[in-house]
This record gives structure tokens, sequence and C-alpha cells, in this order.
């Protein structure tokens, strides 16, 4: 009998749909080999069903699924359902069709090992081919073995043929663009990447040896891959060393993980997997994408954005659901219910094992904290469920070493750090060596300091504030220990308006000049045993610059120069003496400047008294002029005052003495001030 022969057209409604495949359907043309080899797996399954259901009579046999090279082809060979020349012309030349969606309706009992569509997925292999051929033989008893090959166009050839088994092999002519896909390197690295976890046994080549100085081929099948991979087994199954081995697996050059979760769900949605809490480092971007997400054991993607909560993406390990389809778009995952739910899930289970070990074991908990801290911080900012669960085990750690609960802290500061308004005052360091003075005054007085060194921390303090009523935080070198937690009002300064103006510039004009930094010396009567001079920084500019070194739409705020506030303290005798030596030293060449300063002050309070009443265009030019007059006059009379003080303060010590002991406590006298300051020390000790 003569060999039949068909030639036709494959049923597209695009006229030519393989430069859309070439182009679009795809991003990666790499993704070709874990369609085929999907395909190969789920024709296996199909026969495996089949003999499960006594559909299929005859021996099962070696269902390995093999992959070679040959004269510039690649072949993937299985002995799986095969197909017949009809189901060729359904399944691949009527391409809107699916061969795995009718096999599921049918055996949808028994067909949960069924991967993906034999499809489009089958025309993937046109990204890398000049042609493509099929020689299959169906499973049915009495079957014909067919021949099916097309180049690269809607035109197709199907012929009879002669095959010896049951099964299919695709055979890949690969084009000249493409030949990197016969190299061994590539096909074992992309089976390491696509396949290492399929259900059944994959053979690329054979084992080697070491023999005579080389490696050489051994009779015995190189396997890729795990065919029972740990996700799929029952908890019950496996002991730690399991989850460990398998996470080496995983991630080889890794620290051994804090712990995990092993998921197992099959309603309303199927999920499986093993999430693990690595030991994570300060760095987030470094530690994202390393959940992989296979669908029954398929590997789909390693970016699993959208489908699980932007902060478990610092989570580690696999997941694997069918309910996510192979080829998807962000859009789809973002609107599909399944995915929804199978976040929200994951997030609760999360929630749950974080909560279960902080109940169970504190002790191992707080030991996990350092390594935790980041991910459930960053957990609590981006999902508001999550904060809620978490509330409930978030540790804060003061400068001792003590982790408290949110609710455990609070009652322990409340009673001795609660300001005037009722607010209950934070005090923390972000820094404990750097602000140690700042830390010792606080705990002087009674007060708790907590370490906020986080990469998170400003963001997590400021949600804590929003959260907690009458909560606020306060760095603890922000302000004076008076003016930390004020109780009452601050005691009265007791200078006149020369001496303030006229310390104010003996120590201002001794301050550093600092790239993008600014200087303010204001007053405070904190007591002679305090600190004569202190640098404090605001908490909200410094916050804000903080916080946006990590938001882009903050970034004026990090244009912004640091601000700091130099403290004199008035009560300490040292301050007194640099006042009362000035007034020795200055007063005699003051005295008559300031004497005018006076005169010309009160004729410019009048002036704009006059002034005040008219509109601009009512006043006239000698007004104008007298305004200007004034004030040029009295900015001579000050710069000349500025600069007796000035000269003053230049062979004051003392005065720099203070500052550079200032600036040394807040770690900003560096390089050569350091070493003039440590000189200056010594001379005044000698």
């Amino acid at each position: 009998m003569a060999k039949q022969e068909t030639k036709g057209n494959i049923g597209v409604t695009s006229e030519n749909i393989f430069p859309v495949i070439k182009k679009f359907l795809y991003s990666d043309h790499e993704i070709f080999l874990r369609e085929l080899v999907s395909n190969a797996i789920d024709a296996t399954q199909k026969l495996k069903t089949l003999a499960s259901v006594g559909e299929f009579k005859g021996e099962l046999g070696d269902l390995t699924i093999r992959i070679r090279t040959e004269k510039g082809k690649l072949i993937i060979s299985d002995r799986g359902v095969g197909m017949t020349a009809d189901e060729i012309d359904r399944y691949i030349n009527q391409i809107a069709f699916s061969g795995a969606e009718e096999f599921v309706k049918k055996y949808k009992d028994n067909a949960a090992a069924i991967i993906g569509h034999f499809g489009l997925g089958f025309y993937s292999s046109f990204m890398v081919s000049k042609k493509v051929e099929i020689v299959t033989r169906s499973y049915q008893e009495g079957a014909t073995a067919v021949r099916w090959s097309c180049e690269g166009t809607p035109e197709y050839e199907m012929t009879e043929t002669k095959k010896d088994d049951r099964g299919t092999d695709i055979i890949l002519h690969i084009d000249d663009d493409n030949k990197d896909f016969l190299e061994k390197d590539k096909i074992t690295s992309l089976l390491e990447k696509y396949c290492r976890y399929l259900p059944i046994p994959i053979a690329f080549g054979k084992k080697q040896e070491w023999k005579d100085g080389k490696y050489v081929d051994t009779d015995e099948d190189n396997i890729v891959n795990n065919t029972h991979p740990a996700w799929v087994r029952k908890p019950s199954e496996l002991k730690d060393e399991d989850y460990k081995a398998f996470y080496r697996e995983l991630y080889p050059m890794a620290d051994e993980p804090l712990f995990w979760i092993h998921l197992n769900v099959d309603y309303p949605f199927n999920l499986t997997g093993i999430l693990y809490f690595p030991r994570i480092k300060s760095n987030m971007d470094l530690q994202r994408n390393k959940i992989r997400l296979y669908s029954n054991q398929v590997f789909v993607t390693d970016s699993v954005e959208g489908i699980v909560p932007e902060f478990l993406t610092l989570l580690h390990g696999v997941l694997d659901s069918p309910d996510i389809p192979l080829n998807v778009s962000r859009s789809y995952l973002q609107s599909d219910q399944n995915v929804k739910k199978i976040s929200a899930h994951i997030t609760k289970k999360v929630a749950d094992r974080l909560e279960e070990i902080f109940k169970n074991d504190r002790k191992a908990f707080e030991e996990k904290w350092d390594s935790l801290k980041l991910f459930i911080q960053y957990g609590m900012l981006s999902d508001e469920k999550f904060y809620d669960r978490a509330a409930k085990f978030a540790l804060l750690k003061d400068v001792d070493g003590t982790y408290y609960t949110l609710e455990e802290y609070r009652k322990l500061i409340a009673s001795e750090q609660t300001d005037k308004e009722g607010n209950v005052i934070y005090l923390y360091t972000t820094n404990p060596d750097e602000q140690y003075s700042y830390i010792q005054a606080a705990k002087d007085r009674g007060y708790n300091v907590l370490v906020m060194d986080g990469q998170l921390d400003v963001h997590a303090i400021g949600q804590l504030e929003q959260k907690i009523e009458k909560t606020r935080f306060v760095r603890v070198d922000s302000d004076t220990i008076d003016r930390l937690i004020l109780k009452a009002d601050a005691p009265t300064v007791s200078l006149t308006d020369d001496q303030r103006q006229a310390l104010q510039q003996v120590f201002r004009s001794r301050l550093p000049k600092m790239d993008k930094t600014d200087f303010v010396v204001t007053f405070e009567a904190l007591g002679p045993s305090a600190n004569p001079v202190m640098l404090t920084q605001g908490e909200f500019m410094r916050r804000m610059r903080e916080m946006s070194a990590m938001q882009p739409g903050m970034s004026f705020y990090g244009e912004m120069p640091e601000s700091y506030n130099l403290v004199l303290n008035t009560d300490h005798p040292l301050i007194l003496s640099v006042l009362s030596d000035e007034e020795k030293a200055c007063t005699d060449k003051l005295q008559p400047i300031l004497s005018d300063i006076k005169g010309w002050e009160a004729r410019q309070h009048d002036l704009r008294e006059a002034q005040s009443k008219k509109k601009e265009d009512e006043l006239t030019e000698a007004e104008k002029e007298d305004m200007t007059n004034t004030n040029r006059t009295l900015d001579e009379l000050c710069g000349r005052r500025d600069a007796i003080l000035t000269e003053y303060a230049a062979g004051n010590k003392v005065v720099g003495q203070l500052i550079d002991l200032a600036l040394l406590a807040n770690g900003l006298l560096k390089g050569e001030p350091l070493s003039r300051f440590i000189r200056r020390s010594v001379e005044l000790i000698g």
C-alpha cells in the first residue's frame, strides 16, 4: 500500500503566525526547550493516566525523555501517547485547539499531572529552527507512524513513515542564528534552569568518569532532573536536614536558612512549595528574585512580583501552582482571582509561622531578629494586613540588647517618658558609638534608648507614629536632654540681647565651613553640671533627609544642607567665663558701636511703622532712600561689631576647643582639624 502524503496550510487566522511567534509570543527564545520538554512530559503523563484507568493495557516500560544533538539538529524524544495523523491535524495544524485541555476534560479526575497546552507551546520551536519535524506513533493498537514537517511558513507536509515504538520525536533543524542551542553546555544550562524538577526522568548524554587523564562517557544515562523534589513530598516525610539539603541544592553558596514554611494547599486553589527565610543582608536588591515559580514542576519564572506580595520577594524557595499558566502577562497576574487568593494565603501562612515561632520559642525568635527585622518591617510597611498580624511579634531592641514587643515597650517607658502634652517619647539612636554621650545623658535621667540603625527604621518610625496614638520618636541627639522629653517649660536664659549677640558671633565665627552643612548658635540654661556646648540636629529635617535616600519623590530633601544647632549652656562656668572675658576685652571698642546700632535700629523701627501704613506706590523717593540709607548704615555698624568679636574669638583657645569637642562628639571633626585639636589639647594640658 502506497504511503499517504498530505500537504496543506496550518489553520491560523493570521496570514503568517511565525513572525509573531518569533518576535512577540515569547520574550525569550530559550523558552522553546521548556515548552517542548513540557509537551513530552505531558504526553508521558497522559499515557500513565490511561494505564491507570485501564485504557492502555501495554507495558509502560522506560518512560525516560531523551534529548540529543545530531548534525545541526536538536531532538527531543518521548515514549508517551504519540499522535495519529488526525491528532496532528487537530493539535498541530489547527493551532486554536489544545490537546491537553481536551484530555483534561475527559480525564479530569486523573489528570492532575497534565502540563500545559500542546498548541502554541510546540510552535515556540520555530523561534530557533529553520525547519521542524515530528515523527510520531500513537499508543493505539495498529496505529501508523506519521512524519510532519514545516519550514516556518503556514505550509506543511505530512506523510506515513516507520517508527518502531510509540511516542514522539521532535526534530529541530536549528537555524544559523541560534547554533549555540546545539552546544552541550548551553543545553545543559537550559535543562538545569527549566527542567530541573520535572516529574519524568530526562536524559541528556551519558554520565562521565575520569579515565586515562580525561573524562569519558559511561553506559549510564545522565539524568538531569530530580523527579521527586522536596516540595512535592509530604511534610511528614521530611526532616530538618532534608529541608536544608534542598535549600543547598537551590542556592549552593548561600548561608543556612533561618527556618522555612512548607505550603500544601488543594482548596480553593492548588499550591505547594517551600519558602525559606534567609539570613537577610541589608541590601534588599541582592535578595530579590530568589523564589522560583513552577507549574506542575515546570519552571515558569524567578520574578514573582504580582504573584506574591512585594515584601515576600525577600524570601527564598519554590512555589508550584497549576493554577498559574506558564505564559502570563503582568496585567494578567494583577487581575487574576486565583493569583490574588494565592498571594493572600502565602501572606497569612508567613505571618502564622512567624507568630508560631515567637510564641513557642521567643528566645530563638529574638536571636534571629536581626536577620528577620528587615523582612518584617518591609512587610509591615507595604501590607496593611501583615502589619496587623506582625504588630504582635515585631520587636524593638534597646541599647542594652533587650528585646520588647511594641506593647511591652510602651508599658515600660510610659511613666518616665511622657511629655507635658501627654505624648510618649521613644528615644532612639542610629549609632550607639557615635551618639554614646547623648545615650548616657538619657540613661542618667532614667530613660530607655532604642537602637534603630536598620535600613528601613526611619520608615518604620514614621509608621509607628501614625499607628500608635500619642507617640513620637526622637533621636537622642536631636535636642538637649531637658528638651528631648519636655515635661515643663524650659528654664529661662538670663542673657541680655547684646550678650546673646556677642556669644553668637564669637562661637559662629569659629565654626568650620563644611559643604552642605549649616550651623545655628542657640542658648539653653542646662545647669552647671551639663556639657558647656552641644551639637544637636532637629528630628524632622534629618529624618526627611534619611527618607529621601530611599524615596526618589523626596529627593529635594536630600539636596538641602545638613543643619545643626550649636547649643551653648548659659549655666556652665566655661560659657560664663568666655562671656566675661569677651566683655573685658571688647566693651570699650564695642560700646560706641552698640550705642549707634540701638539708635539706628530705633530709626529703622519708626520708618517701617510709618511706611507700613502706605502702599508701595504711595511711598516717595525720599522715604525709600531714607530706608535704604538706614539699612545700609545698620549693616555697616553690625559688620564692624562682628569684626571686633571675630578678632577676639580668633585668639580665644577655649572657644575653639569647646566647638571642636562638640564636633568630635558627633563625628564631625576629621582630617586636619582633628590633628589641630589634638595638638591644642596637648598645649592646654601643658
